[in-house]
């Protein structure tokens, strides 16, 4: 993979995984109609994951396991962002850092990326397949 690929599906992921972490802080910010806001970040989250599964197959003409491989690390910046948020807020009202936060910096990318990485490579996966049927 030359220099210049590698930089596009890099900034391409670090993108999107400034949007995950902004839907993942700023979605939760009205107090009332808590559900109805949680469920509207899901719904922005999983369009937001097809577009990027989208972008690495029709744009960038990814395998399905490099698609996957690029969704979860977007994913896996989200939720590290997400756990040094919540490490920050949390510091803030206490006076030492908590070990547990520690964890949740390593936890929450692996815990979001795993599956992230498995529904991309199936969603990619189907999207070759339908494509090559298309195209043949």
């Amino acid at each position: 993979m030359d220099a210049s690929r590698r930089q596009v599906w890099l900034r391409a992921a670090l993108v999107f995984g400034v949007v995950y972490f902004l839907i993942g802080r700023l979605f939760p910010q009205p107090a009332d109609h808590v559900r109805i806001w949680r469920l509207a970040a899901w719904v922005v989250s999983g369009i937001v994951y097809a577009v990027h599964i989208g972008y690495e197959h029709f744009r960038l003409r990814n395998a399905p396991r490099t698609t996957a491989l690029h969704v979860a690390v977007a994913v896996a910046i989200g939720g590290f962002g997400l756990a040094l948020a919540g490490m920050i807020r949390s510091s803030s009202s206490a006076s030492t850092i908590r070990p547990v936060w520690l964890l949740a910096l390593v936890a929450w990318p692996a815990l979001t990326a795993i599956p992230a990485f498995l529904g991309a490579f199936a969603a990619a996966a189907i999207l070759r397949r339908f494509s090559k049927v298309d195209a043949g």
